[in-house]
Protein backbone atom coordinates (compact mmCIF):
# COMPACT_ATOMS: atom_id res chain seq x y z
CA UNK A 1 0.00 0.00 0.00
CA UNK A 2 2.96 2.37 0.22
CA UNK A 3 6.07 3.31 2.14
CA UNK A 4 6.98 3.65 5.82
CA UNK A 5 9.81 6.06 6.63
CA UNK A 6 11.26 5.32 10.04
CA UNK A 7 14.24 6.64 11.94
CA UNK A 8 15.21 8.73 14.97
CA UNK A 9 13.73 12.13 15.66
CA UNK A 10 14.95 14.96 13.48
CA UNK A 11 16.51 12.75 10.82
CA UNK A 12 14.31 14.16 8.03
CA UNK A 13 11.39 11.73 7.70
CA UNK A 14 8.79 14.50 7.37
CA UNK A 15 10.85 16.45 4.85
CA UNK A 16 11.38 13.37 2.70
CA UNK A 17 7.67 12.47 2.82
CA UNK A 18 6.67 15.98 1.73
CA UNK A 19 9.23 16.02 -1.09
CA UNK A 20 8.10 12.59 -2.30
CA UNK A 21 4.47 13.69 -2.29
CA UNK A 22 5.31 16.81 -4.31
CA UNK A 23 7.20 14.72 -6.87
CA UNK A 24 4.42 12.13 -7.22
CA UNK A 25 2.85 12.61 -10.66
CA UNK A 26 -0.53 14.35 -10.62
CA UNK A 27 -1.92 11.98 -13.26
CA UNK A 28 -1.27 9.12 -10.87
CA UNK A 29 -2.52 10.92 -7.75
CA UNK A 30 -4.79 13.86 -8.52
CA UNK A 31 -5.61 14.02 -4.79
CA UNK A 32 -2.85 14.35 -2.20
CA UNK A 33 -3.82 14.54 1.47
CA UNK A 34 -1.40 15.54 4.24
CA UNK A 35 -2.22 14.82 7.91
CA UNK A 36 0.22 15.08 10.83
CA UNK A 37 0.13 14.03 14.45
CA UNK A 38 3.20 16.12 15.24
CA UNK A 39 2.70 18.07 18.46
CA UNK A 40 5.66 20.45 18.32
CA UNK A 41 8.58 21.49 16.18
CA UNK A 42 12.11 22.57 17.05
CA UNK A 43 13.36 25.99 15.97
CA UNK A 44 16.71 27.60 16.88
CA UNK A 45 14.89 29.59 19.56
CA UNK A 46 13.41 26.43 21.07
CA UNK A 47 10.48 24.00 20.71
CA UNK A 48 7.21 25.46 19.45
CA UNK A 49 3.87 23.76 20.15
CA UNK A 50 1.67 22.99 17.13
CA UNK A 51 -2.07 23.37 17.63
CA UNK A 52 -3.44 23.84 14.11
CA UNK A 53 -3.59 21.40 11.20
CA UNK A 54 -2.82 18.36 13.30
CA UNK A 55 -4.65 15.41 14.85
CA UNK A 56 -4.36 13.91 18.32
CA UNK A 57 -5.53 10.35 17.70
CA UNK A 58 -6.82 7.82 15.20
CA UNK A 59 -10.43 9.00 15.31
CA UNK A 60 -9.41 12.60 14.57
CA UNK A 61 -7.36 11.35 11.64
CA UNK A 62 -10.42 9.59 10.22
CA UNK A 63 -12.46 12.77 10.72
CA UNK A 64 -9.87 14.85 8.82
CA UNK A 65 -9.80 12.33 6.00
CA UNK A 66 -13.59 12.39 5.80
CA UNK A 67 -13.75 16.18 5.65
CA UNK A 68 -10.96 16.33 3.03
CA UNK A 69 -12.94 13.88 0.91
CA UNK A 70 -16.07 16.02 1.19
CA UNK A 71 -17.80 13.60 3.54
CA UNK A 72 -18.91 15.66 6.52
CA UNK A 73 -21.08 12.72 7.60
CA UNK A 74 -18.02 10.72 8.62
CA UNK A 75 -17.18 12.86 11.71
CA UNK A 76 -20.81 12.44 12.81
CA UNK A 77 -20.75 8.66 12.50
CA UNK A 78 -19.89 6.24 15.30
CA UNK A 79 -16.17 5.56 15.81
CA UNK A 80 -16.74 1.93 14.86
CA UNK A 81 -18.16 2.85 11.43
CA UNK A 82 -15.64 5.50 10.43
CA UNK A 83 -12.82 3.28 9.09
CA UNK A 84 -15.16 1.55 6.63
CA UNK A 85 -16.77 4.85 5.60
CA UNK A 86 -13.34 6.36 4.91
CA UNK A 87 -12.29 3.34 2.86
CA UNK A 88 -15.44 3.57 0.73
CA UNK A 89 -14.94 7.31 0.27
CA UNK A 90 -11.38 6.74 -0.94
CA UNK A 91 -12.63 4.22 -3.49
CA UNK A 92 -13.83 7.16 -5.61
CA UNK A 93 -10.36 8.74 -5.78
CA UNK A 94 -6.78 8.12 -6.81
CA UNK A 95 -5.32 9.54 -3.62
CA UNK A 96 -1.90 9.72 -2.01
CA UNK A 97 -2.11 9.91 1.79
CA UNK A 98 0.84 11.36 3.69
CA UNK A 99 0.46 10.49 7.39
CA UNK A 100 3.14 12.03 9.59
CA UNK A 101 4.51 11.28 13.07
CA UNK A 102 2.38 8.26 13.83
CA UNK A 103 4.48 7.38 16.87
CA UNK A 104 2.23 9.90 18.67
CA UNK A 105 -0.61 7.34 18.49
CA UNK A 106 -0.85 4.57 21.05
CA UNK A 107 -0.18 0.95 20.09
CA UNK A 108 -3.84 0.08 19.47
CA UNK A 109 -4.40 3.16 17.33
CA UNK A 110 -1.35 2.33 15.23
CA UNK A 111 -2.59 -1.22 14.77
CA UNK A 112 -5.99 0.00 13.58
CA UNK A 113 -4.42 2.56 11.22
CA UNK A 114 -2.21 -0.03 9.54
CA UNK A 115 -5.23 -2.30 9.25
CA UNK A 116 -6.97 0.52 7.37
CA UNK A 117 -3.95 1.07 5.13
CA UNK A 118 -3.77 -2.64 4.40
CA UNK A 119 -7.26 -2.39 2.93
CA UNK A 120 -6.82 0.78 0.87
CA UNK A 121 -8.54 0.86 -2.53
CA UNK A 122 -6.25 -0.28 -5.34
CA UNK A 123 -5.78 3.22 -6.77
CA UNK A 124 -4.66 4.73 -3.46
CA UNK A 125 -1.27 4.72 -1.77
CA UNK A 126 0.19 6.11 1.45
CA UNK A 127 3.47 7.46 2.85
CA UNK A 128 3.80 7.06 6.62
CA UNK A 129 6.48 8.50 8.91
CA UNK A 130 7.17 7.24 12.42
CA UNK A 131 9.98 6.98 14.91
CA UNK A 132 8.67 3.53 15.81
CA UNK A 133 8.63 0.52 13.58
CA UNK A 134 5.26 -1.18 13.74
CA UNK A 135 3.90 -4.63 12.99
CA UNK A 136 1.67 -3.11 10.30
CA UNK A 137 4.61 -2.02 8.18
CA UNK A 138 5.08 -5.53 6.76
CA UNK A 139 2.60 -4.72 3.96
CA UNK A 140 4.69 -1.78 2.76
CA UNK A 141 8.17 -0.83 1.74
CA UNK A 142 10.21 0.26 4.78
CA UNK A 143 12.96 2.87 4.38
CA UNK A 144 15.08 3.56 7.43
CA UNK A 145 16.71 6.98 7.62
CA UNK A 146 19.91 7.19 9.62
CA UNK A 147 21.86 10.39 8.95
CA UNK A 148 22.70 12.78 6.15
CA UNK A 149 25.60 11.96 3.90
CA UNK A 150 28.42 14.47 4.23
CA UNK A 151 27.75 16.22 0.91
CA UNK A 152 24.03 16.46 1.72
CA UNK A 153 24.89 18.15 5.01
CA UNK A 154 26.90 20.74 3.08
CA UNK A 155 23.88 21.37 0.86
CA UNK A 156 21.69 21.85 3.92
CA UNK A 157 24.15 24.31 5.47
CA UNK A 158 24.42 26.18 2.17
CA UNK A 159 20.64 26.53 2.14
CA UNK A 160 20.64 27.76 5.73
CA UNK A 161 23.40 30.20 4.83
CA UNK A 162 21.05 31.93 2.40
CA UNK A 163 19.01 33.05 5.42
CA UNK A 164 21.66 33.23 8.16
CA UNK A 165 24.84 35.07 7.26
CA UNK A 166 26.94 33.50 10.07
CA UNK A 167 26.20 30.05 8.62
CA UNK A 168 27.26 31.19 5.13
CA UNK A 169 30.67 32.15 6.50
CA UNK A 170 31.44 28.72 7.96
CA UNK A 171 34.75 27.19 6.93
CA UNK A 172 35.15 23.59 5.80
CA UNK A 173 36.65 22.67 9.18
CA UNK A 174 33.70 24.27 10.99
CA UNK A 175 31.21 22.40 8.80
CA UNK A 176 33.10 19.19 9.56
CA UNK A 177 32.83 19.92 13.27
CA UNK A 178 29.10 20.60 13.08
CA UNK A 179 28.53 17.39 11.14
CA UNK A 180 30.53 15.30 13.61
CA UNK A 181 28.99 16.78 16.75
CA UNK A 182 25.41 16.42 15.52
CA UNK A 183 25.89 12.93 14.14
CA UNK A 184 24.62 14.03 10.73
CA UNK A 185 21.12 14.58 12.15
CA UNK A 186 19.64 17.39 10.02
CA UNK A 187 17.41 18.77 12.78
CA UNK A 188 20.28 19.01 15.25
CA UNK A 189 22.56 20.34 12.51
CA UNK A 190 20.02 23.08 11.75
CA UNK A 191 19.48 23.89 15.44
CA UNK A 192 23.20 24.08 16.24
CA UNK A 193 24.03 26.17 13.18
CA UNK A 194 21.04 28.36 14.02
CA UNK A 195 22.59 29.30 17.35
CA UNK A 196 25.04 31.40 15.35
CA UNK A 197 22.18 33.53 14.07
CA UNK A 198 20.13 34.07 17.20
CA UNK A 199 19.50 37.66 18.28
CA UNK A 200 19.60 36.63 21.95
CA UNK A 201 22.21 34.37 23.47
CA UNK A 202 24.11 34.39 20.20
CA UNK A 203 27.09 32.07 19.89
CA UNK A 204 30.07 33.72 18.29
CA UNK A 205 31.83 30.54 17.18
CA UNK A 206 30.98 27.00 16.16
CA UNK A 207 32.70 25.75 19.32
CA UNK A 208 30.29 27.85 21.40
CA UNK A 209 27.31 26.56 19.40
CA UNK A 210 28.43 22.96 19.95
CA UNK A 211 28.89 23.67 23.67
CA UNK A 212 25.31 24.99 23.76
CA UNK A 213 24.11 21.75 22.15
CA UNK A 214 25.94 19.70 24.76
CA UNK A 215 24.94 21.80 27.76
CA UNK A 216 21.49 23.06 26.72
CA UNK A 217 19.83 21.07 29.50
CA UNK A 218 21.69 23.12 32.11
CA UNK A 219 19.98 26.27 30.82
CA UNK A 220 16.62 24.87 31.93
CA UNK A 221 17.34 26.14 35.44
CA UNK A 222 17.80 29.64 33.99
CA UNK A 223 14.42 29.54 32.31
CA UNK A 224 15.64 28.81 28.76
CA UNK A 225 13.68 25.78 27.60
CA UNK A 226 15.63 24.98 24.48
CA UNK A 227 17.16 21.51 24.74
CA UNK A 228 17.31 19.85 21.31
CA UNK A 229 18.31 16.45 22.68
CA UNK A 230 15.26 16.41 24.91
CA UNK A 231 13.14 17.34 21.88
CA UNK A 232 14.59 14.45 19.86
CA UNK A 233 14.72 11.77 22.56
CA UNK A 234 12.69 12.98 25.55
CA UNK A 235 9.29 11.74 24.39
CA UNK A 236 10.62 8.19 24.33
CA UNK A 237 11.79 7.98 27.93
CA UNK A 238 8.47 7.12 29.51
CA UNK A 239 7.76 4.44 26.91
CA UNK A 240 10.76 2.27 27.80
CA UNK A 241 10.20 -0.96 29.72
CA UNK A 242 12.59 -1.77 32.61
CA UNK A 243 14.37 -4.23 30.33
CA UNK A 244 14.78 -1.66 27.56
CA UNK A 245 16.10 0.89 30.06
CA UNK A 246 18.63 -1.65 31.36
CA UNK A 247 19.86 -2.47 27.84
CA UNK A 248 20.12 1.21 26.91
CA UNK A 249 22.06 1.94 30.09
CA UNK A 250 24.50 -0.84 29.18
CA UNK A 251 24.94 0.31 25.57
CA UNK A 252 25.78 3.83 26.75
CA UNK A 253 29.24 2.62 27.81
CA UNK A 254 30.25 1.29 24.37
CA UNK A 255 31.52 3.68 21.71
CA UNK A 256 31.53 0.89 19.11
CA UNK A 257 29.12 -1.91 18.20
CA UNK A 258 28.42 -4.24 21.13
CA UNK A 259 27.51 -7.92 21.10
CA UNK A 260 24.52 -9.20 23.04
CA UNK A 261 26.73 -11.39 25.25
CA UNK A 262 28.59 -8.29 26.45
CA UNK A 263 25.37 -6.72 27.72
CA UNK A 264 24.06 -9.64 29.76
CA UNK A 265 26.28 -9.24 32.88
CA UNK A 266 25.58 -5.51 32.85
CA UNK A 267 21.80 -5.78 32.57
CA UNK A 268 21.23 -8.89 34.74
CA UNK A 269 18.71 -10.01 32.11
CA UNK A 270 18.33 -13.43 30.55
CA UNK A 271 19.36 -13.74 26.93
CA UNK A 272 15.74 -13.94 25.82
CA UNK A 273 14.72 -10.88 27.87
CA UNK A 274 17.65 -8.88 26.47
CA UNK A 275 16.76 -9.88 22.89
CA UNK A 276 13.17 -8.74 23.49
CA UNK A 277 14.40 -5.41 24.85
CA UNK A 278 16.71 -4.91 21.86
CA UNK A 279 13.84 -5.63 19.48
CA UNK A 280 11.75 -3.00 21.25
CA UNK A 281 14.52 -0.42 21.08
CA UNK A 282 15.04 -1.16 17.39
CA UNK A 283 11.35 -0.47 16.87
CA UNK A 284 11.94 2.93 18.47
CA UNK A 285 14.59 3.56 15.78
CA UNK A 286 17.12 4.24 18.54
CA UNK A 287 19.76 1.65 17.72
CA UNK A 288 21.99 0.84 14.79
CA UNK A 289 21.84 -2.91 14.22
CA UNK A 290 24.23 -5.09 12.23
CA UNK A 291 22.37 -8.33 11.56
CA UNK A 292 25.37 -10.11 10.09
CA UNK A 293 27.75 -9.25 12.92
CA UNK A 294 25.06 -9.54 15.60
CA UNK A 295 25.96 -6.18 17.13
CA UNK A 296 24.12 -3.11 18.38
CA UNK A 297 25.19 0.52 18.64
CA UNK A 298 23.61 3.43 20.51
CA UNK A 299 24.45 6.66 18.64
CA UNK A 300 26.60 9.11 20.65
CA UNK A 301 23.91 11.82 20.96
CA UNK A 302 21.40 9.32 22.33
CA UNK A 303 24.05 8.00 24.72
CA UNK A 304 24.77 11.53 25.93
CA UNK A 305 21.06 12.14 26.55
CA UNK A 306 20.64 8.82 28.42
CA UNK A 307 23.58 9.59 30.70
CA UNK A 308 21.83 12.63 32.10
CA UNK A 309 18.23 11.45 31.76
CA UNK A 310 18.75 8.05 33.45
CA UNK A 311 21.92 8.50 35.55
CA UNK A 312 21.00 5.83 38.11
CA UNK A 313 20.52 3.09 35.52
CA UNK A 314 23.68 4.12 33.60
CA UNK A 315 25.68 4.23 36.83
CA UNK A 316 24.51 0.80 37.97
CA UNK A 317 25.33 -0.85 34.64
CA UNK A 318 28.72 0.85 34.58
CA UNK A 319 29.62 -0.43 38.03
CA UNK A 320 28.71 -3.97 37.06
CA UNK A 321 30.89 -3.63 33.95
CA UNK A 322 33.79 -2.21 35.97
CA UNK A 323 33.61 -5.00 38.56
CA UNK A 324 33.55 -7.61 35.80
CA UNK A 325 36.49 -6.04 33.97
CA UNK A 326 38.54 -5.69 37.17
CA UNK A 327 38.04 -9.36 38.04
CA UNK A 328 38.93 -10.43 34.49
CA UNK A 329 42.19 -8.46 34.24
CA UNK A 330 43.35 -9.47 37.72
CA UNK A 331 42.72 -13.12 36.91
CA UNK A 332 44.34 -13.05 33.46
CA UNK A 333 46.82 -10.18 33.60
CA UNK A 334 50.21 -9.43 35.19
CA UNK A 335 52.74 -11.88 33.63
CA UNK A 336 50.27 -14.67 32.82
CA UNK A 337 51.23 -14.56 29.16
CA UNK A 338 49.31 -17.68 28.21
CA UNK A 339 46.09 -15.95 29.31
CA UNK A 340 46.60 -12.78 27.29
CA UNK A 341 44.37 -14.07 24.44
CA UNK A 342 41.48 -13.95 26.92
CA UNK A 343 42.12 -10.26 27.56
CA UNK A 344 42.60 -9.59 23.86
CA UNK A 345 39.20 -11.11 23.03
CA UNK A 346 37.54 -9.10 25.81
CA UNK A 347 39.32 -5.81 25.07
CA UNK A 348 36.22 -3.96 23.73
CA UNK A 349 34.49 -4.61 27.07
CA UNK A 350 37.58 -3.76 29.10
CA UNK A 351 38.03 -0.52 27.15
CA UNK A 352 34.37 0.36 27.81
CA UNK A 353 34.95 -0.21 31.53
CA UNK A 354 38.03 2.01 31.81
CA UNK A 355 36.14 5.35 32.13
CA UNK A 356 34.07 3.83 34.95
CA UNK A 357 37.19 2.45 36.63
CA UNK A 358 38.86 5.84 36.37
CA UNK A 359 35.88 7.54 38.01
CA UNK A 360 35.41 4.89 40.70
CA UNK A 361 37.34 3.41 43.61
CA UNK A 362 41.03 4.27 43.38
CA UNK A 363 42.22 0.95 44.80
CA UNK A 364 40.28 -1.01 42.20
CA UNK A 365 41.62 1.24 39.44
CA UNK A 366 45.27 0.94 40.46
CA UNK A 367 45.03 -2.85 40.75
CA UNK A 368 43.57 -3.02 37.25
CA UNK A 369 46.34 -0.77 35.88
CA UNK A 370 49.05 -2.93 37.38
CA UNK A 371 47.42 -6.09 36.01
CA UNK A 372 47.20 -4.61 32.49
CA UNK A 373 50.80 -3.33 32.12
CA UNK A 374 52.33 -6.38 30.43
CA UNK A 375 49.26 -7.13 28.36
CA UNK A 376 49.09 -3.61 26.93
CA UNK A 377 52.82 -3.78 26.16
CA UNK A 378 52.68 -7.20 24.50
CA UNK A 379 49.55 -6.43 22.47
CA UNK A 380 51.02 -3.17 21.19
CA UNK A 381 48.32 -0.99 22.76
CA UNK A 382 50.77 1.76 23.67
CA UNK A 383 48.26 4.57 23.18
CA UNK A 384 45.89 2.89 25.63
CA UNK A 385 48.69 2.20 28.09
CA UNK A 386 49.91 5.79 28.01
CA UNK A 387 46.44 7.34 28.33
CA UNK A 388 45.46 4.99 31.16
CA UNK A 389 48.70 5.65 33.04
CA UNK A 390 48.33 9.43 32.85
CA UNK A 391 44.67 9.43 33.92
CA UNK A 392 45.24 6.89 36.68
CA UNK A 393 48.15 8.98 37.96
CA UNK A 394 45.84 11.98 38.27
CA UNK A 395 43.19 9.83 39.99
CA UNK A 396 45.73 8.48 42.49
CA UNK A 397 47.01 12.00 43.19
CA UNK A 398 43.48 13.18 43.99
CA UNK A 399 43.07 10.18 46.30
CA UNK A 400 46.42 11.08 47.97
CA UNK A 401 47.73 7.67 46.95
CA UNK A 402 51.16 9.04 46.09
CA UNK A 403 52.86 5.66 45.91
CA UNK A 404 50.59 4.44 43.11
CA UNK A 405 50.70 7.86 41.47
CA UNK A 406 54.44 7.38 41.21
CA UNK A 407 54.08 4.00 39.53
CA UNK A 408 51.60 5.37 37.04
CA UNK A 409 53.97 8.23 36.23
CA UNK A 410 56.74 5.67 35.74
CA UNK A 411 54.55 3.61 33.37
CA UNK A 412 53.75 6.72 31.35
CA UNK A 413 57.46 7.48 31.20
CA UNK A 414 58.19 3.97 29.99
CA UNK A 415 55.76 4.47 27.08
CA UNK A 416 57.53 7.68 26.16
CA UNK A 417 60.87 5.85 26.38
CA UNK A 418 59.65 3.20 23.95
CA UNK A 419 58.78 6.02 21.56
CA UNK A 420 62.07 7.84 21.99
CA UNK A 421 60.59 10.99 23.60
CA UNK A 422 63.37 12.11 25.92
CA UNK A 423 61.79 15.28 27.37
CA UNK A 424 58.57 13.43 28.22
CA UNK A 425 60.56 10.62 29.85
CA UNK A 426 62.41 13.12 32.04
CA UNK A 427 59.17 14.89 32.98
CA UNK A 428 57.63 11.57 34.04
CA UNK A 429 60.74 10.73 36.04
CA UNK A 430 60.43 14.04 37.88
CA UNK A 431 56.75 13.37 38.64
CA UNK A 432 57.44 9.83 39.83
CA UNK A 433 60.25 11.06 42.08
CA UNK A 434 58.01 13.78 43.54
CA UNK A 435 55.12 11.37 44.17
CA UNK A 436 57.40 8.87 45.91
CA UNK A 437 59.09 11.56 47.97
CA UNK A 438 55.66 12.60 49.26
CA UNK A 439 54.82 8.97 49.98
CA UNK A 440 58.19 8.52 51.73
CA UNK A 441 58.76 5.50 49.51
CA UNK A 442 61.74 3.20 49.95
CA UNK A 443 64.93 2.58 48.04
CA UNK A 444 63.24 0.50 45.33
CA UNK A 445 60.96 3.33 44.19
CA UNK A 446 63.72 5.96 44.43
CA UNK A 447 65.99 3.75 42.31
CA UNK A 448 63.21 3.23 39.75
CA UNK A 449 62.75 6.98 39.31
CA UNK A 450 66.53 7.37 38.89
CA UNK A 451 66.60 4.61 36.30
CA UNK A 452 63.85 6.34 34.30
CA UNK A 453 65.77 9.61 34.48
CA UNK A 454 68.86 7.80 33.19
CA UNK A 455 66.88 6.45 30.24
CA UNK A 456 65.62 9.94 29.47
CA UNK A 457 69.14 11.36 29.51
CA UNK A 458 70.34 8.53 27.26
CA UNK A 459 67.61 9.34 24.71
CA UNK A 460 68.72 12.99 24.88
CA UNK A 461 72.31 11.78 24.23
CA UNK A 462 73.48 13.20 27.56
CA UNK A 463 75.40 10.04 28.34
CA UNK A 464 77.35 11.31 31.38
CA UNK A 465 74.07 12.31 33.07
CA UNK A 466 72.56 8.94 32.11
CA UNK A 467 75.52 7.08 33.64
CA UNK A 468 75.37 9.12 36.84
CA UNK A 469 71.63 8.50 37.33
CA UNK A 470 71.94 4.78 36.58
CA UNK A 471 74.87 4.36 38.99
CA UNK A 472 72.80 5.96 41.74
CA UNK A 473 69.94 3.59 40.95
CA UNK A 474 72.29 0.58 41.03
CA UNK A 475 73.62 1.64 44.41
CA UNK A 476 70.11 1.74 45.88
CA UNK A 477 69.11 -1.61 44.36
CA UNK A 478 72.30 -3.25 45.63
CA UNK A 479 71.50 -1.96 49.09
CA UNK A 480 68.43 -4.19 48.90
CA UNK A 481 70.03 -7.19 47.17
CA UNK A 482 73.31 -7.80 45.39
CA UNK A 483 71.59 -9.96 42.80
CA UNK A 484 68.13 -9.19 41.44
CA UNK A 485 66.33 -8.49 38.18
CA UNK A 486 66.54 -4.78 39.07
CA UNK A 487 70.33 -4.96 39.37
CA UNK A 488 70.49 -6.85 36.05
CA UNK A 489 68.36 -4.18 34.35
CA UNK A 490 70.50 -1.42 35.85
CA UNK A 491 73.72 -3.01 34.65
CA UNK A 492 72.21 -3.40 31.20
CA UNK A 493 71.25 0.30 31.13
CA UNK A 494 74.67 1.32 32.39
CA UNK A 495 76.51 -0.76 29.82
CA UNK A 496 74.40 0.66 27.01
CA UNK A 497 75.01 4.26 28.07
CA UNK A 498 78.76 3.69 28.48
CA UNK A 499 78.93 2.00 25.11
CA UNK A 500 77.17 4.95 23.46
CA UNK A 501 79.44 7.38 25.27
CA UNK A 502 82.45 5.44 23.98
CA UNK A 503 81.17 5.57 20.40
CA UNK A 504 80.67 9.30 20.61
CA UNK A 505 84.14 9.77 22.06
CA UNK A 506 85.78 7.70 19.29
CA UNK A 507 84.53 10.07 16.59
CA UNK A 508 83.61 7.11 14.37
CA UNK A 509 80.95 4.54 14.00
CA UNK A 510 83.13 1.91 15.73
CA UNK A 511 82.77 0.56 19.22
CA UNK A 512 85.01 3.30 20.64
CA UNK A 513 87.07 3.06 23.80
CA UNK A 514 87.52 -0.13 25.80
CA UNK A 515 85.31 -0.11 28.89
CA UNK A 516 86.70 -1.17 32.25
CA UNK A 517 85.08 -4.21 33.81
CA UNK A 518 84.27 -3.23 37.34
CA UNK A 519 81.11 -3.29 39.37
CA UNK A 520 79.58 -0.36 37.57
CA UNK A 521 81.11 -0.62 34.09
CA UNK A 522 80.18 -3.57 31.92
CA UNK A 523 80.28 -3.91 28.15
CA UNK A 524 76.89 -5.31 27.09
CA UNK A 525 74.98 -5.40 23.81
CA UNK A 526 72.32 -2.70 23.55
CA UNK A 527 68.95 -4.39 24.07
CA UNK A 528 65.75 -2.78 25.43
CA UNK A 529 65.73 -3.09 29.22
CA UNK A 530 62.95 -4.90 31.00
CA UNK A 531 60.53 -2.79 33.01
CA UNK A 532 60.76 -2.99 36.82
CA UNK A 533 57.91 -4.63 38.71
CA UNK A 534 57.40 -7.00 35.77
CA UNK A 535 59.17 -10.37 35.63
CA UNK A 536 61.65 -10.90 32.83
CA UNK A 537 59.76 -12.10 29.79
CA UNK A 538 60.03 -15.77 28.94
CA UNK A 539 59.05 -15.10 25.33
CA UNK A 540 60.09 -12.52 22.76
CA UNK A 541 57.80 -9.51 22.45
CA UNK A 542 55.44 -9.74 19.50
CA UNK A 543 53.09 -6.83 18.92
CA UNK A 544 49.56 -7.47 17.76
CA UNK A 545 49.33 -4.11 16.01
Amino acid sequence: WGVVLDGPGGVGKTSLAIEAAHRALAEHFPLKLWITAKRRELLPDGPQALSDHRVDDYNQLLNELGLALGRDDIPRSTPQDRPELVRHALANHRALLVLDNLEAFNAEERRRLFELLGNLPAACRAIVTSRRRTDGSFASHVIRLDKLERDAADELLANLGQRWAPVARLTLAERDQLYAETGGNPLLLTWTAGQLGRTTGRCGTVAEAVARLQEAHRLEALGEHNDPLDFVFGDLLETFTPGETAVLAALVHFTGPAELAWLLPMTQLSRKAAETALDGLRDHSLLVEDDLAGTWLLPPLAARFLRRARPEAVGASGERLADWAHALVVENGYDKYDRFPTLDAAWPQIAAALPVLLAGDNGRLQAACEALVSFLDFSGRWDDRLALSIEAEARAFLARDHREAGWRAYQAGWCHYLRGQSSDVLACADRASAHWATARAGAHERATALRLRGLGHRLAKDYPAAITATREALGLWRSLSQESSDVASGLNDLGASQQLLGRRGSGSGGRGQVLHRNTNQVTLPHVPPAAPRVRQRALPCHFAR
